[in-house]
């Protein structure tokens, strides 16, 4: 079967990248709120009324931004490719590569905070309409071919993963320059994913 070339990007659509890229620049430097279209238009190379031709507003640009750049291509690959023996095993090692590919990527995590803090989540069915798709049918198949799992949900299975991830990624910016980050065992995520799947209180034999 002849491999499908990759389509080239229309100019449009290349316009619309680099007006994003812009924008995640900015944003990260001075803020959503401090970063104006004027300065996104500058910062990109266009004319204001340029950018007006693909984004109604700010705004509109921070939603495709969240959309367009989510790395939920590379990361539902690596979670099913993700191996283990057990599901203690499978789990540790899934969590790891998702982390790992989050943080090669930090300005994601910090657009996350800039969703939860301006916006209040309130583009959050957006990204889940684009992804949710994609990524249930992978913890579906987890559910299907790991055995004894308490949750059955594929879709509280989900949430939980991103979850557990999502909070050790920003409890970890959190302490990084921290005397907390001192104290933590040399193999963390190990120690969060267990956390994670068996609580904190031992259970009476």
């Amino acid at each position: 079967m002849p491999v499908k070339e990759k389509e080239t990007p229309t100019k449009g659509e290349e316009t619309r990248l680099a007006i994003e890229d812009a924008a995640i620049e900015l944003f990260m430097e001075h803020g959503y709120h401090a970063t104006s279209m004027r300065e996104i238009s500058k910062h990109a190379n266009l004319a204001l009324g340029g950018i007006y031709n693909h984004f109604k507003s700010k705004e509109e640009i921070f939603e495709a931004i969240i959309v367009d750049k989510h790395p939920y291509k590379k990361i539902l690959p690596l979670i099913l490719e993700a191996e283990g023996e057990t599901m203690d095993d499978f789990l540790s090692h899934a969590a790891r590569v998702v982390i790992k590919e989050l943080t090669s990527q930090p300005y994601y995590i910090k657009l996350m905070m800039i969703e939860i803090a301006e916006f209040n989540g309130t583009h959050g069915a957006v990204l889940i309409k684009e992804i949710g798709p994609k990524l249930l049918p992978v913890f579906e198949h987890i559910i299907k071919t790991r055995k004894n799992l308490r949750v059955t949900n594929p879709a509280l299975l989900m949430r939980t993963f991103i979850g557990m991830v999502v909070s050790y990624m920003i409890t970890d910016m959190l302490i990084s320059n921290s005397m907390l980050n001192k104290l933590m065992p040399k193999n963390p995520i190990d120690v969060y994913v267990d956390v994670y799947m068996h609580g904190i209180v031992k259970l009476e034999a």
